[in-house]
């Protein structure tokens, strides 16, 4: 009889089995190095994970069967495959773990849990692999309602509850598979989200030639949202372009699912939104400390030292601390050379020596504690859009032209993602009024972006060797805004209350 698939509202179980002949399986566990295919292996051969990652084990009335002809011939019991793959370190190259997972202990192919373990493990090797962005998760309220006496609350977040609420905003005809799993060194939930463009969640949905489109388990399918714990943000996976199925279509499946997240959280009586942040990087280490469930979201860059746990004094503490004994010894040092007669020359190298002195304490005071090169929380680009009026006292002569608005201003060529975040950041609240008020003022239309593997360590050390002035460089430059895109007016991130100038 013809195997039959009904439409259903529910998600792909864990259990559903994919070929193992599928291509995108091969290419799934082949990027997985040599160490974590074993790992991975071990851990489905573990007994907890029995219920969806069971092996091809021969049967009891099948042991007398000859078996010369399977090039991997299938063991009876999970004890001797663990000792099989614990044996692998010494002897076999990676094609041989390779082939035998595929073409011998699971020939009959692989589950989607399987493949999402496969898929966190690469994610686990290479932490750069992602780019995220940050959302913070803030409860609706009315328009009426002030600032001060909005609710500052985030929702309770439980696992499965929030699995089935998410599964209840899928469209019907999409199924989606669903894997949480704890990341290994950093306090958060990692929840992997598979979108399958079908309405059955059957094997027929996966292996018919119909859907062959369907059955790539690239980037444009996959993505990622990390849970931080006791923290008003998640981090989501940004779309890649490097997917082989990736369209319209995809981009439109994915939206819907990430506009579920909130009204996933959401109540009665008690509704959610994701506002953006405009902080944005690859390293997930970076993120939690910046929007994380830590002191640093408030305390960034020199103001890092209070967020301690043994740092009692305050900002506001009117009495003059103690100075460290480092001032102490820089003090004594310049009373020593006030020693020095007028009339003679010091060494240029005592000059250059006090001079980096001053500027590392410099770097300190403006950085504290963060932007180290070794400290492995940098972010990759920062993009800023300055909006400062020009100075009235400055003459600008016959240039001095009206400001054209934002809107009117020509576009040459297609316009980038990150200019059309960045209008978005700045045409929020208020925007008709200021741009009224401030018709007639030049606003020159100055961008800067910062590129490199860690952009604020770099500019500490561009503060360090006297090239940036430590003492005017606006807040932004030292990450205590937490944001690494934004639009600065009045020397400030809108949208941030940071230290300004």
């Amino acid at each position: 009889m013809t195997s039959l698939s009904v439409p259903t509202t529910s998600a792909l179980p864990p259990s559903q089995l994919v070929p193992s002949t599928n291509p995108s399986v091969n290419k799934l566990l082949s990027r997985l190095s040599r160490p974590s295919l074993l790992t991975l292996a071990l851990d489905w051969l573990d007994e907890r994970n029995q219920a969806n990652t069971a092996p091809y084990l021969l049967e009891a009335d099948e042991e007398e069967s000859d078996d010369g002809q399977d090039l991997y011939p299938p063991h009876s019991n999970l004890e001797s495959l663990r000792e099989l793959y614990a044996a692998f370190p010494q002897k076999g190259s990676k094609r041989d773990v390779l082939d035998r997972i595929l073409e011998g202990d699971w020939r009959h192919g692989l589950t989607l849990y399987q493949l999402a373990m496969a898929d966190m493990q690469y994610l686990y090797d290479h932490p750069t692999s992602q780019k995220w962005t940050a959302l913070k998760i803030v409860r609706l309220t009315p328009e009426s309602q002030e600032e001060d006496e909005k609710i500052h609350s985030i929702p309770r977040f439980h696992p499965s509850t929030f699995l089935q609420n998410l599964q209840r905003e899928v469209l019907p005809d999409v199924k989606a598979h669903y894997n949480l799993d704890r990341h290994t060194t950093l306090p958060m939930l990692l929840l992997r989200i598979y979108i399958l463009d079908s309405p059955y969640n059957t094997s027929l949905a996966l292996t018919s030639t119909s859907t062959k489109a369907s059955l790539t388990f690239d980037s444009s399918k996959t993505f990622y949202v990390a849970f931080p714990d006791a923290s008003p943000y998640i981090y989501v996976s940004l779309s890649s372009s490097t997917g082989t199925s990736g369209g319209t279509d995809t981009k439109s499946l994915r939206k819907l699912t990430l506009d579920g997240i909130p009204k996933a959280f959401s109540r009665p009586r008690e509704r959610y939104k994701l506002e953006g942040t405009g902080f944005s990087t690859k390293n997930m280490g970076a993120l939690c400390e910046r929007r994380g469930g830590g002191k640093e979201n408030a305390a960034g860059g020199g103001w890092g030292v209070y967020a301690e746990e043994n740092k009692k004094d305050t900002p506001l503490n009117p009495f003059i601390p103690t100075p460290h004994e480092e001032s102490t010894q820089e003090d004594a040092k310049e009373e020593s050379l006030k020693d020095i007669p007028k009339n003679m020359k010091r060494a240029r190298d005592n000059d250059s020596e006090e001079m980096v002195k001053r500027r590392k304490r410099m770097a300190q005071a403006r950085f504290g504690k963060s932007a180290k090169v070794d400290d492995g929380k940098g972010i990759e680009r920062l993009d800023i859009r300055l909006e400062d009026t020009f100075p009235s006292n400055v003459s600008i002569g016959a240039d001095n032209e009206p400001a054209i608005p934002r809107g009117q201003r020509k576009q040459k060529g297609r316009r980038s993602t990150i200019e059309t975040e960045l209008d978005r950041l700045d045409d929020e609240d208020g925007e008709s009024t200021r741009d009224r008020e401030e018709q007639g003022v030049w606003k020159p239309d100055v961008r800067v972006t910062f590129h490199g593997s860690h952009v604020f360590a770099g500019i500490r050390e561009l503060v360090e060797a006297g090239i940036i002035d430590g003492q005017k460089m606006p807040g932004w430059m030292t990450g205590e805004e937490g944001a690494s895109l934004g639009v600065v007016r009045n020397g400030r991130v809108k949208g941030f209350k940071g230290g300004g100038l």
